[in-house]
């Protein structure tokens, strides 16, 4: 779909547009809700699409969640290399209902009330009778036709962000007054996760499971939502309704549906021509094009300000960013499915030093994420020069913004990115949202929880736990000995944890996944790998722990001050107060 600038989108520049944070100001301003003119947005098939594309662009950037840090970042997946960006608030007592650190509350509702005044005004009502003539008339009366579900599906996901933050949340399906605005209060999670699958259920019926982009009507069309993506988000939201962060009572009919949601989605992409590849494909530039196993992804547009963000300083333009920790490295078995020695620094030397990927004994996705100290090609700049990591080093501290780790970020960037060259070509990025192997893991945690066993197979689904587990661990590239069938359940959930950890690092699930099973405390501190360079070429490998405070109110996000002040109905999640 392409975006055209219309009169909606500059008026939804210069007012606020979200729910609890409509207003600009203490009060809600009525404009916002005739900021369009209806006749100018309906007249034409490229207007009405520019609204709902305007949509789209309102879908989260994993990226840079708070700055340049990503949720890694604040959790025990890395370490951010700038002590003052906003991310460290996270754990470092500043977190607080005024110092909210992130704007998603207001950014879904936005989102959301920009949902509702589509469907209210634009949806299902309009037919374009003076384009019939239109040699593409047809087909764009389809996408018309289907865009309410779009759009459905759109709001669904931004609720789904909204109870993973703050659980209990205002739930609206209708334009609103202003009045109506500033005297909501909040709907249970549990009703708002049923609303959720609901939806997804709705539009997965009225949704094809791919677009047009040129005359025939089966063919994909990349970053649009279709049915794999209400059924991707309806199991995801049921995974997170069954964890014991939401399920209080631990009902295990709940673990159950998760399972079976996910294993049908899992069915219907492969239905669709989805399958699991080589795992570096998955961030690919033309990952939403290209990858066989992406279900949706975010188009950010060409950019190489995530390189920059996370390239190792040093190297031109780099800044550090994202590191990923020790905590993280130790989550990797051998090659051999066998645990590495990481307290031995004579084998943590054999384990990261090796220049070369393919005889590295670690499991392949370590290279695949971890960017390591003498690497020589990676990034292209190196160009054969040795990345220095260890303490006082090309690219080590205390230079500003060098790795707290010993390790920089390979994963989710491109490589190719020079910034030393003369003219550095911006390549194309986009955030997986939802992919297929992510729903294994799923599917693998619900059967297990279902059932009690990691091999018992729940009602109504052909997999156990273990064996959708294994299809991870042996996919194509990364070919990992399979989990043994004789692993107990204590044993089963701690190389589920470690496999969920490896395979989804950095995709923004490990944040949320810590606190949806009500782990926080466990895995609030960080290790980080200390590494100093002897004076015979040699270097000593010393593990820290790096503490990291934690508070049970920290499960869910605090409700921004500016927003319980405008509406005191709203209240405060517990330990904000």
């Amino acid at each position: 779909m392409k975006m055209i600038k219309s009169k909606i989108f500059a008026a939804a520049s210069a007012v606020c547009l979200s729910l609890g944070m409509t207003s600009c100001s203490d009060e809600m301003n009525s404009h916002q809700w005739v900021n369009y003119d209806y006749n100018y947005i309906s007249e034409t098939f490229t207007s009405v699409s520019s609204f709902v594309t305007a949509i789209y662009g309102q879908i989260d950037n994993g990226y840079a969640r708070y700055g340049n840090a990503m949720d890694a970042s604040a959790c025990d997946e890395a370490v951010f290399s700038d002590d003052g960006a906003s991310v460290q608030n996270l754990f470092n007592g500043n977190w607080s209902p005024s110092v909210p650190v992130t704007s998603m509350w207001k950014n879904c509702y936005e989102g959301i009330s920009d949902c509702n005044n589509y469907l209210s005004d634009f949806a299902y009502k309009l037919s374009f009778p003076e384009y019939e003539q239109d040699p593409n008339y047809q087909k764009d009366l389809y996408k018309y036709q289907k865009s309410p579900y779009e759009v459905r599906a759109l709001r669904a996901y931004f609720y789904f962000l909204l109870v993973e933050r703050y659980g209990d949340v205002p739930l609206v399906t209708k334009k609103i007054t202003k009045d109506e605005v500033n005297s909501l209060t909040r709907t249970p999670a549990e009703e708002v996760m049923k609303f959720i699958c609901d939806e997804c259920d709705s539009v997965t019926q009225n949704l094809p499971y791919g677009w047009s982009t040129g005359s025939e009507m089966t063919t994909s069309e990349p970053g649009r939502v279709n049915a794999l993506f209400s059924q991707a988000l309806k199991a995801r939201t049921l995974l997170y309704a069954a964890s014991p962060l939401f399920n209080k009572n631990n009902d295990q009919s709940l673990w159950l549906k998760a399972a079976q949601a996910s294993e049908e989605l899992i069915n219907s992409a492969k239905a669709a021509g989805l399958k699991l590849e080589g795992y570096e494909k998955i961030w690919d530039k033309d990952n939403y094009a290209n990858s066989k196993e992406v279900i949706f992804a975010r188009r950010l547009g060409q950019t190489y300000s995530y390189e920059a963000a996370n390239f190792p300083v040093g190297t031109e333009k780099g800044n550090g960013g994202n590191c990923p920790s020790q905590t993280l490295a130790e989550a990797y078995q051998l090659k051999d499915g066998t645990d590495a020695d990481w307290s031995n620094p004579a084998k943590v030397a054999e384990l990261i030093a090796n220049n070369d990927s393919k005889k590295s004994k670690l499991d392949p996705r370590f290279r695949m994420t971890f960017l390591v100290n003498g690497e020589t090609a990676w990034p292209k700049e190196l160009d054969g020069k040795q990345l220095e990591t260890f303490e006082g080093g090309a690219n080590g501290l205390p230079l500003a913004g060098a790795t707290p780790t010993g390790y920089y970020l390979k994963k989710l960037l491109n490589p190719s990115v020079n910034f030393a060259a003369s003219s550095t070509q911006k390549p194309l990025h986009n955030w997986v949202v939802f992919r297929l192997g992510e729903f294994y893991l799923d599917y693998a945690e619900a059967a297990f929880r279902a059932t009690g066993s990691p091999t018992a197979i729940p009602q109504g689904c052909t997999m156990s736990a273990i064996e959708a587990v294994n299809v991870i661990r042996q996919r194509t590239g990364v070919e990992m000995p399979a989990l043994p069938a004789t692993l107990s359940n204590d044993e089963f959930w701690s190389r589920y944890e470690r496999e969920r950890m490896v395979e989804l690092a950095f995709e923004g699930h490990r944040f949320f996944d810590v606190r949806r099973w009500k782990e926080g405390r466990e895995h609030a501190d960080v290790m980080v790998m200390k590494i100093t360079k002897n004076d015979d070429g040699t270097f000593n490998y010393n593990r820290e722990t790096v503490h990291r405070p934690w508070d049970d109110k920290m499960y869910f996000f605090p409700i921004p001050d500016e927003e319980v002040i405008k509406n005191p109905n709203l209240g405060q999640n517990p330990g904000w107060e």
